[in-house]
């Protein structure tokens, strides 16, 4: 074979495993430390504990209030072993929603671990900064932000439920593959309740710097959102259609400060 190997071009285009090459029968030293460093960071995102602490103090910088709830999984051996119990709040999580006030907002925002902490404190409060615009322009009202311990997708039904949100939005720490320990995940509901299915919802994926911006994902998500409160829906009765939206979006929007630095040469 002469010139480039056509797979060091493919390669370059994409984060997954291929054209590796190879050293006698096995993968080549480097590579073969590579894939252990990437399963040790994925292993790592799932099993290191959440400073609930620090995420919402990230929060509130940003001019949110919060709250601070755990599931009804005790620890991380039991929400692993127990993922139903990481879909309901534990009973103080529960008594401490109840003490909110009672007046019906139109969202609420759930910030939960899931099985990525390191997703939610890397990428959080970085969404929330891209978000916030669109709350204050479309004048939504907010309940506190509820910051969510041992916490899966479903939990946010509850809470949603509790504080009388026409909508919740729960932010979750994705599970990590191995090119990606920092996923956040944004899931939407309309009217939650406890016992929604996740065909009641909207997700969007892959949030993080190798994925989708904060920036676009906050785009999409107002606009889901938006069709969300005026159709009465998500899930897939509520397909996204933000790209009509988008492209007529001004490029400051959905880049952020990245379209304020000098054009590349």
């Amino acid at each position: 074979m002469t010139g480039e190997d056509p797979w060091a071009r493919l390669a370059r285009l994409t984060p997954a495993r291929i054209g590796l090459g190879r050293a006698g029968a096995g993968l080549p030293t480097i590579e073969v430390l590579r894939f252990g460093l990437a399963h040790a960071q994925a292993r790592d995102a799932v099993h290191t504990p959440m400073d609930a602490g620090e995420v919402a103090a990230g929060i509130e910088a940003l001019g949110f209030t919060t709250l601070t709830v755990a599931s009804a999984a005790t620890d991380r051996a039991t929400y692993l072993r127990r993922p139903d119990l990481g879909r309901a709040l534990s009973e103080d999580g529960l008594a401490a929603l109840t003490q909110e006030p009672a007046e019906p907002v139109d969202l609420a925002i759930v910030v939960a671990d899931g099985l990525s902490a390191r997703a939610v404190h890397e990428g959080a409060a970085g969404f929330l900064t891209a978000f916030k615009p669109h709350i204050d322009k479309a004048g939504w009202s907010l309940a506190p932000v509820v910051v969510a311990t041992q916490g899966r997708v479903a939990l946010g039904d509850g809470i949603g439920a509790a504080l009388k949100a026409r909508a919740v939005v729960v932010l979750i720490g994705e599970r990590p593959g191995l090119s990606s320990p920092d996923s956040l995940g944004v899931y939407l509901t309309f009217a939650p309740r406890v016992g929604r299915s996740d065909a009641e919802r909207n997700c969007i994926s892959n949030v993080r710097p190798a994925g989708l911006s904060h920036e676009l994902a906050a785009f999409k998500l107002e606009w889901l959102l938006r069709e969300a409160l005026l159709r009465g829906i998500t899930g897939v009765s509520l397909k996204d259609g933000s790209g009509v939206a988008l492209e007529a979006a001004p490029r400051s929007e959905l880049l952020g400060d990245a379209s304020k630095a000098d054009p590349a040469p």
